[in-house]
């Protein structure tokens, strides 16, 4: 039964990927194959979620799979978003089909990306995590120029070269972990299963642990945006084609918190909570620094979503130092992060097309020339200002209320004077977006399409979830918190 859910979770992206390899000439079929099997993996994703919140134990196959109340969590964001992100892609109408190869390409890759970010989700291995969030490194990377331009090339080879450089030194880290285990009398063959390096976390020397979590941070936080290691992605994500950017600042920045998530456990038993979390603070705060501070200066309004999805990095690395409270507001922050930032990016990808053009100043007038994506991109950029009635003005408060208990005053009011800061840049920056007269040339109207109802889903869902959060989601949560206490 268990090897069951871990077949559906993992199979339906690389059925959709092999459709793609062998779809040749027919786009339009591939893309409708997709649109049947990758839904497979949230249904799955959320019986499970549902199961293991009402107190089933963990989904576990052999000694690689292992799907507890964090994995569960992470695997329904991830295969949410792609799913949403895949019904978004080209291929669909004759026009994207026309385009065979970058329909093709797309529908290749963005599966493989789904299957490697859900591998490293769902293993209990750290070893093959590792491989997994390499290899979502190497599968995005070659989407990033689907429509090939000079600037696309230089940010899929910037986050080629930056992201390896950031997975070697996390691979650093393993290593030491594993050294440091197997030096202790563990079985090698078991020093990198999680259950396992965690039972054995009290005996590991804490120079080492300590040494060990530097590499990890640094590595992995290079993949999640993490400041400084952040160069790389207001690059990728602004010439990434929209879909690719709604996983990549959805859910992939967020499966690399994981995996620091994952490690902080394990170091903070053998070298103590102190040292685990004041790192984290450090980086928080000059990660909630970089992107707060850098919005108001952006002329690209994909730029401006992805600085914005460096600041929410930010808070939730801010969050994992905060103890059980804060790490329930990270994960909650993480969560609800995913549904706008998605549906943001995908909005973008409709007003690119329409306006041609990134500038903010050269799709002014949003509003007027399209109502009802200027409507709903107004309403996510509300939602990532902080504000209510969405889930992430209940997550930031959290946040806020988390550090303060935890006898952070003087950081977390820093946080909340940078939270205030972003808030105001994203009006600003929204304000020269939706108002204005269109330029002469684009088209006015819009008509209300099956793509503008997929986009309106996670926003409805966040404007609940920050009214009402829901109970099985409150509980899936505590429960993984629990998993990493």
């Amino acid at each position: 039964m268990d090897g069951l859910v871990f077949a559906g979770l993992l199979a339906p992206p690389v059925i959709g990927a092999a459709a793609g390899l062998a779809g040749g000439a027919r786009p339009r079929e591939t893309a409708w194959i997709n649109a049947v099997t990758l839904p497979i993996s949230l249904v799955t994703a959320a019986w499970a979620a549902n199961a293991i919140a009402g107190g089933r134990a963990p989904f576990v196959s052999g000694d690689t799979w292992r799907l507890d109340a964090l994995s569960a969590l992470f695997a329904l964001l991830v295969s949410g978003v792609c799913t949403l992100a895949i019904w978004a892609g080209p291929g669909f109408t004759a026009a994207e089909a026309a385009a065979q190869a970058q329909a093709r390409t797309f529908r290749i890759y963005a599966n493989l990306f789904t299957a490697t970010m859900l591998l490293a989700v769902t293993t209990s291995n750290l070893g093959v995590m590792w491989v997994a969030i390499e290899a979502t490194t190497i599968s995005s990377a070659l989407l990033i120029p689907l429509h090939r331009t000079a600037s696309s090339l230089e940010a899929s080879w910037k986050y080629l070269l930056i992201g390896s450089v950031g997975i070697a030194l996390a691979f650093t880290g393993t290593v030491l972990a594993f050294v440091d285990y197997s030096s202790a009398g563990g079985a090698a063959e078991a020093a990198l299963h999680w259950p396992s390096l965690l039972a054995a976390a009290p005996t590991l020397h804490p120079e080492v642990a300590r040494l060990a979590f530097v590499f990890l941070l640094v590595g992995f936080g290079t993949k999640a945006g993490l400041a400084p290691m952040h160069t790389w992605l207001p690059d990728a994500h602004a010439e990434a084609p929209a879909p690719l950017s709604a996983m990549m600042s959805g859910v992939l920045l967020a499966v690399a918190l994981y995996a620091i998530a994952r490690w902080k456990a394990v170091i903070d038993l053998a070298a103590g909570t102190p040292f685990t979390d004041t790192l984290l603070l450090i980086v928080a705060v000059i990660t909630i620094a970089v992107g707060s501070l850098s919005l108001l200066a952006q002329r690209d309004y994909k730029r401006l979503l992805a600085f914005s999805s460096i600041e929410h990095m930010g808070l939730a690395c801010f969050g994992l130092a905060l103890g059980p409270a804060g790490m329930f507001a990270a994960l909650l922050h993480l969560t609800v992060h995913a549904a706008g930032k998605s549906a943001a990016f995908l909005l973008s990808g409709r007003v690119l097309a329409r306006f041609r053009t990134h500038e903010i100043d050269g799709a002014s007038g949003l509003l007027a020339a399209m109502p009802i994506t200027g409507g709903l991109f107004a309403a996510g950029a509300v939602a990532l200002a902080g504000l209510p009635p969405f889930g992430l003005f209940l997550s930031e408060v959290l946040l806020v209320r988390a550090g303060w208990l935890a006898g952070h005053e003087i950081v977390t009011g820093g946080v909340l004077v940078l939270l205030l800061v972003a808030f105001a840049s994203i009006a600003w920056q929204l304000h020269r977006l939706l108002f204005g007269t269109p330029a002469a040339g684009v088209s006015i109207g819009e008509r209300l399409g099956w793509s503008m109802v997929l986009v309106a889903v996670p926003l409805a869902g966040l404007a609940w979830a920050g009214v009402s959060l829901p109970a099985r989601a409150q509980v899936l949560i505590e429960r993984a918190v629990a998993v990493l206490r």
